[in-house]
């Protein structure tokens, strides 16, 4: 007999639906998710005899969290890294290691987890980080629910209240919105002036707007406001020449170019170009 696949979406909504009905029926506040209790309780919701029988912080530096098997009837331990500071950050790890356990459990028996495979959102040889990053914003940041908080003009005060809302960090808002966004934006991270990732809507790669920065050592333009120290926060944005990020986009073209930088993140920058414009260099065109 064939069995439903769980996919990351399909696994999340399932939970969302129960978590809506209980908040409905209870009265429980929605937001922001109960990942612990919902990982120690989500075994009888798919009637799966292996729970995660505990939630813990311990001491596992390198890795943000990670999800072990202890044995047939011990079942399995959530781990997150009791040096992360940031609320939103270990409730993402959280969901995250819950995503491994739903998702690929029947595949290996450990995952350990960097901040990077929290972050990195468009690294295709790493499909099951990409997978539980995808059940985790799901999970935390429901989509029917994030777009009513968005107006059409988005900033990272909007973001930053959405953070707020769902208890995760600015980068997982960020990121949920730029994954689901019809415009052209790109989000990048930095560190001393050189990019640690970038990711960019659908509509922005196919535009020619990203940046290979997982791959290759990409400095920061010296004339954005991302390079520029001095700026710490420009959180509505500011128009900046298209040219300073994409030498190929033309001329008079402007882009917005938003920044927020902090000791907890680095530097984040979003950048949103014009619907209509294309930064591909000119070959690819012909």
């Amino acid at each position: 007999m064939q069995t439903d696949v769980l996919t990351p979406a399909k696994a999340a909504f399932r939970l969302t639906g129960l978590l809506n009905q209980l908040s409905t029926v209870h009265g429980d506040v929605r937001f922001p998710v109960d990942v612990e209790s919902l990982a120690k309780n989500c075994h009888e919701i798919f009637k799966w005899h292996d729970p995660i029988t505990s939630v813990v912080a311990a001491d596992i530096p390198g890795f943000d969290g990670c999800l072990s098997y202890l044995g047939k009837g011990n079942g399995w331990a959530l781990i997150y890294n009791e040096a992360v500071s940031s609320r939103g950050r270990v409730r993402f790890t959280q969901a995250h290691e819950l995503g491994h356990y739903i998702l690929h459990r029947a595949t290996q028996t450990e995952f350990n987890c960097t901040d990077q495979d929290m972050d990195d959102w468009q690294a295709d040889e790493r499909r099951i980080e990409i997978e539980a990053d995808s059940f985790a914003a799901n999970l935390l940041m429901p989509l029917d629910d994030f777009r009513q908080q968005i107006s059409t003009r988005v900033d990272f005060e909007q973001l930053g209240d959405c953070a707020a809302r769902y208890g995760v960090s600015l980068t997982a808002a960020a990121l949920r919105w730029v994954s689901a966004t019809d415009k052209k934006v790109v989000l990048i991270a930095s560190n001393d002036g050189f990019m640690r990732w970038s990711y960019s809507s659908e509509s922005a790669r196919k535009s020619g707007a990203f940046f290979r920065a997982r791959k290759h050592i990409v400095e920061l333009p010296a004339a954005s406001l991302a390079a520029d120290e001095s700026v710490v926060r420009e959180s509505e944005g500011a128009t900046v020449p298209a040219s300073v990020w994409f030498a190929d986009a033309s001329s008079g073209t402007k882009l917005r170019e938003m920044k927020i930088a902090s000791g907890q993140y680095g530097v984040l920058t979003l950048l949103e170009l014009p619907g209509t414009e294309a930064v591909w260099a000119p070959w690819v065109n012909r």
